[in-house]
């Protein structure tokens, strides 16, 4: 099993609160996607991002790995973490790929979450051969090339005006981004696919869609609320891909809630 080497990030000062794990969405620095929601969860919760292979803080990947081997990458850096607070357990709360990784840690390792707040994702999210397309793109022409083609995914009309420092900070995680990590990202989506084990978890789960999201739509997290044995669906207008940098209050809010009634 190859487990990436993923950084961790602290947003608030270690404490005795519980443990929040933000995870992010591919071509994304977690501190520049959750910042927004973090400052406003940092007197609720001991809050702590990861970032994906050769993005933000964590180093380049030296090999390709699938979503569980992702996964496993978290779960290594977070457990260092609990081990040092004495604490057994954390929430979750994850974007896109974040979010599926989110799924892949409560089929592998549902001990250690107490609830999951999975936003703007999928069980299964495009088509292998979109992947590999981006994936070779991404190879040829780096990072910079993904620019134009993420304001629109990620983006509803308008976000750039009224946001632009946020926008400005997330567009420029993405053209720091190691271009082999980014398509290797890729790669490993276009082999994810959890449809069919959605039943099999058991964790409360809390799916948060983007209306105007065209990445992964309504339906995609529709299907994970009503898959998994516990769970329940919010979707939030005037969002389309990155919620918690497109509405960082409610996105927030939504994890305040689920999380805290647990």
């Amino acid at each position: 099993m190859t487990v990436p080497d993923i950084a961790l990030t602290r947003f608030s000062e270690p404490s005795a609160k519980p443990m929040l794990v933000l995870g992010p969405s591919l071509g994304t620095s977690v501190t520049a996607l959750w910042g927004g929601s973090a400052e406003r969860l940092v007197h609720r919760f001991d809050v702590v991002g990861w970032d994906l292979p050769g993005h933000g803080a964590s180093i380049p990947a030296a090999k390709s790995f699938d979503i569980a081997e992702l996964a496993g990458g978290v779960i290594a850096a977070v457990e260092c973490l609990l081990a040092l607070s004495g604490r057994d357990r954390f929430f979750y709360a994850g974007v896109s790929v974040g979010g599926a990784v989110g799924l892949q840690l409560l089929l592998d390792s549902p001990e250690l979450v107490k609830v999951a707040v999975v936003m703007c994702t999928g069980a299964k999210i495009g088509e292998a051969h979109g992947w590999r397309d981006r994936a070779s793109t991404v190879r040829q022409a780096g990072t910079a090339s993904m620019v134009a083609g993420s304001i629109e995914r990620w983006f509803r009309p308008g976000l750039v005006e009224r946001r632009p420092r946020e926008a400005t900070s997330v567009l420029q995680s993405l053209r720091d981004t190691d271009d082999e990590s980014y398509a290797l990202v890729c790669e490993s989506l276009g082999g994810f696919d959890v449809r069919s084990r959605l039943a099999t978890i058991n964790t409360p789960v809390h799916a948060v869609a983007g209306a105007h999201d065209a990445v992964t739509p309504v339906a995609c997290l529709t299907e994970i609320a009503d898959g998994v044995r516990h769970g329940t669906l919010t979707v939030l207008d005037h969002v389309a891909h990155l919620a918690p940098l497109e509405n960082p209050a409610e996105a927030a809010r939504l994890i305040g809630i689920h999380c805290s009634n647990a």
